[in-house]
This record gives structure tokens, C-alpha cells and sequence, in this order.
């Protein structure tokens, strides 16, 4: 990992002591450099040069440092989809299928896949690293370099106009995926990975928090779990994009034959190779290509065997290239549906350990209520009982009035009015006990 990081990463910056050393002489381009600054050096930098790694087919990887428009004419693509590849800006998980390339937003894995390279930007994130290292082991191992070896020099063999049209997709092997799509498995199964163990995490962290508030519930137990919800949501929302997306090129069999970037490159140099032999049999017919030909003097058999030889390569190309697209748009769908049941899973985790804290907070929400009711109950008993404690309030205040009868000289009278006045406030206490019963403002 480490020699690997030293290979890709960018040199360190040179130190004070060098730095004044090229403040005191001139620049290469024969410029002065202000204040230990070249002037030439900020306007390239400025114009948006960016560290990238490269990996070719054969599982080789460098560091190069291409700026944005030389991206752009180099992989053909506008300058919006390079903004999705930008470090800076948080955009969701996309999939593009271009013309020259395939640009791919997974997680932490942004590159441009195209026929012959892939080409990430450089990062110091592990993610970006075991990338790398998977796909050049997967370059390496499984013989595929000489599947495209084998294929150079069957072109390289065309070229010298020993090989027809037939045999320059004799070679393919069905066991072989193409470059790019090679590169897109592996970056589909590092972010369906991450997705999936940031998922077992979040269970790990989860199940024992939840129990934990059903068991004891407090304002620190609720806030951590406000807090597991939060994640909970964030990493669904991201891991529902990456399935939307996989779940979009399925449907299209349009984006799906787009991203097949090998084929078309084999295509279109069939088809320069072709118009290089016509015009090859032009030149040894007699004809000058350069100059005009006059139709009467050119003879019409030739034009005839032009015409006939055109419509049937027309015809081969359009009926090979119909054959290799279906077969080709399965292996994709095949690939896309193999990582799509990974990241539904993943889904379907997440959903599962959602309707888990849903349930419980429900259970939290009952066992609230059952208190709360608990409480009403109580505070029924009590005023009922703070009612019949007023009764004696009210007897003691009528006889503490300043008035004379004849019951105040008997010594008996007292404990006689506390028997009586008891015996109505337990008979009212009990009436009120009844009444919430019978009305079911009580457990029985």
C-alpha cells in the first residue's frame, strides 16, 4: 500500500531553501519569477490542473496531471460531466453512458472509464487506492491482456489487408468481460461494499441501542438514537440512489448498448480500415483518388462491383453489430442485475433495521402512555380523596361558629360528629370509586 501510494501520489513540495534558490533565477521560459513565484506556474495551475490515475488495459497505473479542457477533448465530454467527478461539489450517484466514455459517481470512487484506460482522480482515500489495486489484480490475473493483445494484432494483421471482414471479431472470447466494463464491476462491487459494511455498522450500533432504550429510558439513550436515525436516513438515501441508478440502465437497453465503448471503438476502425481497402482497390484499378472522375470515362463494371461490395458490407456490419449489442446488452444487464440484488439487499437491511426502531418507538410510545394513564388515575384518586378531606373542613368550620346549642354540653357530641362525618366522606369516596369503574376510568 504504501509503494503504491508513493507511485501515485504527487511529489512532495520543494522546501524553503530550494524555493528561494528558484526565486533568485529565471524561469525556463526565460521570464523572472516574482517573489519566489512563477508567474507561468500559478496561470497553469489556475487553469485547473488536476492530479489523475491512469490504468491502462494492461493493468499498468501512473500519475499524470491533465488539466480540464484537455480532459474534455481527450475522453470527449462536456464540461458537466466532469463537474460530477469534482471533489468539491456533493452530487448523487450517477452512471453516464457517453459516446468515447463511461463517467461513474460511486461513493468515493469517481473516474472515466473509457475502451483503453480508466482514469481516477488522484485521492488519498483507501477507497480510491483498493480500487486501483482490484482492478489492475483483476487486469493481471485473469489473462485478459491477452485477450486485447490478441485483438491488436489481429488489426495490426488488417492492416496489412490479410484478414477480412469476419475475422476481426473471430478472437473475442465469451469468457472475457470488455475493458470498461472490467473497470465499471469493479467500481460498482467497491461501492456496493462500502455501502453494505457502513450498513452492518449501523446494525451493529443499532440493535444493542434500541434494546437499551426499551429498557431504560432516558434523554441521553433518545438522543443517541436521534442521532443512529439521522445516519440511518443519510446512508438509505445514498444507498436508494445507487439502486435507482442500477435500476435505470436496466430498464434502458439504449444507455445499456452506449456504455458497450469497446465495440464501438472496433466498429469504427472497421469501418476506416474498409474505406482504406476501397480506396487501395481504387489506386490499383487506375483511378486517382485525389483527382476527379468524369462518370463516362470510369468504367461502369468497377462502379458496379463497388456498389454491390458497399451494400454488402453495410448489410454484414449492421447485422454483426445488431448481433454483438443484444448479446452484449445481456452481459451488461446480467452484471447490472448481479450488483443490483447486492445493493437491494443492502436496502432491504436498511429498511428492516428502520421498521426496528419505528417498532420500537412505538413500544416507547405505549409504555409513555401506559404512565401517562397511570398518572391521570392517580391524580382521579387524589382529588377524590382531597374531596372527602374537605368534608371535614366543612363540618369543623360550621362548628367552630360563635353560636350556642344544647348539643356543645354533651362530652359524647365530638367523637360523635367525627363517626358520622367519616362514614359519609368513606361513603362518597366509595360512590366516586364505583362511578370511575363503571364508566372505565379505572383498570378493574
Amino acid at each position: 500500500m504504501a509503494d503504491l501510494k508513493e507511485r501515485l501520489l504527487p511529489p512532495k513540495p520543494a522546501s524553503a531553501f530550494n524555493l528561494r534558490e528558484v526565486s533568485n533565477r529565471p524561469s525556463a521560459s526565460g521570464r523572472q519569477t516574482f517573489q519566489g513565484v512563477d508567474v507561468l506556474g500559478v496561470k497553469k495551475r489556475g487553469q485547473g490542473i488536476r492530479s489523475w490515475i491512469r490504468v491502462d488495459t494492461a493493468g499498468n497505473s501512473q500519475a499524470i496531471e491533465v488539466d480540464k479542457f484537455t480532459m474534455m477533448r481527450r475522453c470527449d465530454l462536456p464540461a458537466r460531466d466532469l463537474r460530477l467527478l469534482d471533489p468539491l461539489f456533493v452530487y448523487p450517484s450517477t452512471i453516464l453512458g457517453r459516446e468515447k466514455a463511461i463517467v461513474v459517481n460511486l461513493e468515493q470512487i469517481r473516474c472515466i472509464i473509457t475502451a483503453d484506460e480508466v482514469l481516477l482522480l488522484n485521492s488519498l482515500d483507501s477507497y480510491v487506492l483498493h480500487y486501483v489495486m482490484e482492478l489492475q489484480r483483476r487486469l493481471t490475473t485473469t489473462g485478459a491482456g491477452e485477450v486485447w493483445q490478441s485483438d491488436d494484432s489481429d488489426m495490426n494483421r488488417r492492416r496489412g489487408g490479410s484478414r477480412n471482414f469476419e475475422n476481426a471479431f473471430s478472437n473475442s472470447s465469451p469468457d472475457y468481460l470488455p475493458f470498461e466494463f472490467r473497470a465499471l464491476e469493479v467500481a460498482l462491487e467497491a461501492a456496493c461494499t462500502f455501502l453494505d459494511s457502513q450498513a452492518a455498522e449501523l446494525e451493529i450500533e443499532a440493535y444493542p441501542l434500541l434494546d437499551e432504550l426499551t429498557s431504560k429510558i432516558s434523554t441521553l439513550n433518545l438522543e443517541r438514537v436521534r442521532r443512529l436515525k439521522s445516519r440511518l436516513v443519510a446512508l438509505t438515501r445514498r444507498v436508494q440512489k445507487v439502486r435507482d441508478e442500477i435500476e435505470q440502465l436496466m430498464d434502458d437497453d439504449g444507455d445499456m448498448a452506449e456504455m458497450y465503448l469497446t465495440e464501438k471503438k472496433r466498429r469504427a476502425e472497421l469501418s476506416f480500415y474498409g474505406d482504406q481497402s476501397m480506396v487501395g482497390y481504387k489506386s490499383v484499378d487506375g483511378a486517382s483518388v485525389s483527382a476527379p472522375v468524369s462518370p463516362v470515362s470510369s468504367p461502369p463494371d468497377s462502379r458496379r462491383l463497388e456498389k454491390c461490395l458497399s451494400i454488402a458490407r453495410s448489410r454484414h456490419e449492421s447485422m454483426r453489430s445488431s448481433e454483438s449489442a443484444t448479446e452484449n446488452i445481456e452481459e451488461l444487464e446480467m452484471l447490472l442485475e448481479a450488483y443490483f440484488v447486492v445493493i437491494d439487499s443492502t436496502l432491504n437491511k436498511l429498511t428492516s433495521l428502520k421498521e426496528y426502531i419505528d417498532d420500537t418507538e412505538d413500544f416507547i410510545n405505549i409504555q409513555l402512555d401506559n404512565v401517562r394513564n397511570q398518572l391521570i388515575q392517580f391524580e382521579l384518586l387524589l382529588t377524590t380523596a382531597t374531596f372527602v378531606v374537605a368534608i371535614f373542613g366543612v363540618v369543623a368550620g360550621i362548628f367552630g361558629m360563635n353560636f350556642e346549642i344544647p348539643l356543645f354540653d354533651v362530652p359524647s357530641a365530638f367523637q360523635w360528629v367525627l363517626i358520622i362525618t367519616g362514614v359519609c366522606g368513606v361513603f362518597i369516596f366509595s360512590a366516586f370509586v364505583w362511578f370511575f369503574k363503571y364508566r372505565r376510568l379505572m383498570p378493574l
